[in-house]
């Protein structure tokens, strides 16, 4: 008896939740997206897809929009003494650059633009519940990122506002991870931030 209960239960409950799961819920879980993620791209935030643990010397790789389209291209090089990701247009026009030394203990890395360096992302402490990277914007002072950074789960803050959140819970296995970046943001700036914090993250998740 209480086993033919329990499946009268879990067809009612797969009843239900057939019933009144909005469409478009739906059709985002047959994708691998959660309704959370295409939400927010519903509510003005630009949300990309990118894939795990994406540098391996030489390897290039395509940011994609939620529609699966390539917007951006990583393209990553390692020089003798520094190691360098460009963040290219479709057509390949670069649009930022990102550098960390080699041979340094400095755990930072630097975003460029024409030359200058618009941000120095720096990591400031790991502990089992939380990790934490402050970023210092040139002319626009301190962002912060903190969560479950290994295991891509966490928030960019500037002045007591989400300006990113990433997170690898809006697909369907471990490949991709989401960046969903806040109306009236740098996306490329935030982009190469979400970019630098993986990297440098890569040697801590093993």
């Amino acid at each position: 008896m209480l086993e033919i209960g329990l499946i009268l239960v879990g067809s009612y409950l797969a009843t239900m939740l057939t019933t009144y799961l909005p469409p478009r819920a739906a059709a985002s879980e047959a994708l691998g997206y959660e309704y959370t993620f295409e939400r927010m791209a519903m509510t003005g935030w630009t949300t990309y897809q990118l894939r795990r643990q994406i540098f391996s010397i030489g390897e290039d790789f395509w940011v994609q929009n939620t529609e699966g389209e390539n917007v951006y291209k990583v393209d990553g090089k390692v020089l003798v003494l520094t190691q360098t990701f460009a963040l290219q247009d479709a057509n390949g026009n670069e649009l930022a650059r990102m550098q960390k030394e080699m041979l340094t203990l400095r755990k930072t890395m630097d975003v460029e633009r024409d030359g200058q360096v618009v941000a120095v992302v720096k990591k400031a402490f790991l502990n089992i519940l939380s990790q934490h990277f402050d970023i210092d914007v040139a002319g626009s002072g301190t962002l912060e990122a903190q969560g479950d950074i290994l295991n891509h789960e966490f928030q960019i803050t500037g002045g007591g506002q989400v300006v990113a959140s990433v997170s690898r819970q809006w697909f369907v296995g471990d490949m991709f991870y989401g960046v969903a970046i806040a109306p009236g943001q740098d996306d490329v700036l935030l982009l190469c931030i979400a970019i630098c914090i993986d990297e440098m993250s890569e040697s801590d998740r093993h």
